[in-house]
């Protein structure tokens, strides 16, 4: 059990599952939580309470949540006073069968009821004063997971900001309307407001974040998603702005023009295809066609030339036959996409494509794995094209997989693994790390792979419009030369 000590801080960890609205939730959370006297722990071993953010937008995410609610149950078992919560799209859709299937969950949050889950943080947290973990842990096996909102030398640099919840759409193959409700747009000035609060704890890059965020429209004004990206670009102090994840059908000429005229805008933007079919779009209930695709591709060509275009595309999806897979799979073969999130269809209960027959799984995974081929291939295309190149990109941290190598983005959301400089600090990566206050670094890029490139940093600037100051390249990388 857990032993007393002398004051112990509360601690708090956190996983999510999903979306970027998921982990502007997490975020949202996490404030709260620091704003009341917790910790966020990077370990479950060493935190108090266990939140699981989760998702049910496709039927993996939705096995991985409900597995890692069994997989932190040996906490629980070995700590009762520790409190496992569940919130998100998982625990809207199956508040009642969550308990059933999961008793252990000590409180289950809905989408809409951030609020009530950080006033109950605040009310459990004089149940952890002096309370500390450390000896009986130790001797567990590791947990694994991706601990989220941990604060760190970079975690401040990029914002999530939310401008919208939920969807009118009613897509027959998706879930967030049911569990995220219906459009509901925030105010310009409580946006921007937000924003601004951001910027003075030090974000250099912003994100606006909805289910559907270029449907956005102030409720008292009517200023659109253009007005709306104008208005936070000429915030002082933010250095880049993006959003995600906006719809084909509210992509107006109007507003494409409008991000034409924002130079800190990434060039990036995701433009959701799902099928490349009409009669599949139709089921699907997309509210465009092919031609209205093609039109929304060709003027983002013409106002935003040189932007990547992303997009997800679904295979298999009910009633899909040769022909209307053949479709799409042309079309993304004349490499429109510069990355693509794909997905074999998976049944969500409560929408209307669950009651359909099915393709079957064995032509979907082939299916699949042909778009993915494709696909790749552009991928690899478009990230080839950058070799020889020097990109500024924005520091995540240290690579995952090899800490010593530096982990970046690039404005169109490339990953770049470098190997560290010579003058980066080793060891913690604290609020006064050197790199957190020059967190621009120009990269020359030597290789592509489809998840990204790999380079070395040559310059870092403090300003993403600053010219830089060179770096002396790694001794390793020197003496391979």
């Amino acid at each position: 059990m857990a032993k007393l000590l002398g004051r112990a801080m509360a601690k708090m960890y956190i996983e999510t599952f999903g979306c970027q609205m998921n982990e502007a939730d997490s975020q949202y959370i996490a404030d709260r939580a620091l704003s009341i006297g917790y910790e966020i722990a990077t370990k479950p071993e060493d935190a108090h309470v266990l939140l699981l953010n989760t998702c049910t937008v496709r039927d993996n995410a939705e096995r991985r949540a409900y597995g890692r609610m069994g997989h932190l149950k040996e906490l629980k078992d070995r700590d009762p006073s520790i409190r496992l919560v569940v919130m998100g799209c998982l625990a809207e859709q199956d508040r009642d069968r969550m308990q059933r299937i999961a008793p252990h969950v000590d409180a289950v949050f809905g989408t809409k009821e951030l609020v009530e889950l950080g006033d109950q943080l605040e009310r459990w947290h004089g149940d952890f004063d002096g309370i500390d973990f450390s000896d009986e842990r130790a001797l567990l096996m590791p947990f694994g997971g991706s601990a989220d909102a941990v604060i760190d030398a970079f975690s401040h640099l990029r914002a999530f900001v939310t401008v919208q919840r939920g969807c009118s759409y009613y897509c027959s193959f998706c879930i967030v309307p049911h569990v995220r409700g219906r459009f509901d747009h925030r105010p310009m000035a409580e946006i921007v407001g937000e924003v601004e609060e951001r910027l003075a704890q030090g974000a250099r890059e912003v994100m606006l974040v909805g289910q559907t965020v270029n449907a956005w429209k102030d409720p008292a004004t009517g200023e659109d998603f253009g007005d709306l990206c104008a208005a936070v670009a000429a915030l002082p102090g933010l250095e880049r702005l993006t959003f995600i994840s906006p719809h084909p059908k509210d992509f107006t000429e109007k507003i494409i023009a409008d991000l034409a005229r924002i130079p800190k805008l990434n060039p990036r933007l995701h433009l959701p295809l799902q099928s490349g079919s009409d009669p599949i779009l139709r089921r699907m209930n997309r509210k465009y066609t092919m031609a209205d695709f093609a039109h929304k591709v060709e003027l983002i060509h013409r106002y935003l030339p040189g932007w990547a275009i992303t997009t997800d595309i679904i295979v298999g999806f009910p009633g899909e036959s040769d022909e209307d897979f053949e479709r799409t799979l042309a079309y993304v073969e004349t490499q429109v996409f510069a990355n693509a999130f794909t997905f074999i269809y998976s049944i969500r209960r409560g929408t209307p494509a669950a009651n359909w027959e099915q393709v079957p799984a064995a032509v979907a995974s082939e299916r699949y794995k042909r778009l993915l081929d494709a696909q790749n291939a552009a991928v690899r295309a478009y990230h080839d094209a950058k070799i020889g190149t020097t990109v500024r990109c924005l520091i995540q941290g240290l690579s995952k997989k090899d800490p010593t190598r530096l982990a970046a983005k690039t404005l169109d959301n490339v990953t770049v693994i470098a190997p560290l400089p010579s003058d980066y600090p080793r060891g913690d990566v604290d609020a006064g790390h050197p790199y957190a206050a020059t967190p621009w670094i120009d990269v020359e890029l030597e290789t592509a792979h489809v998840w990204g490139c790999t380079g070395t940093a040559v310059r870092r600037a403090e300003r993403f419009a600053d010219a830089g100051r060179t770096l002396e390249r790694p001794i390793v990388d020197l003496l391979a030369r």
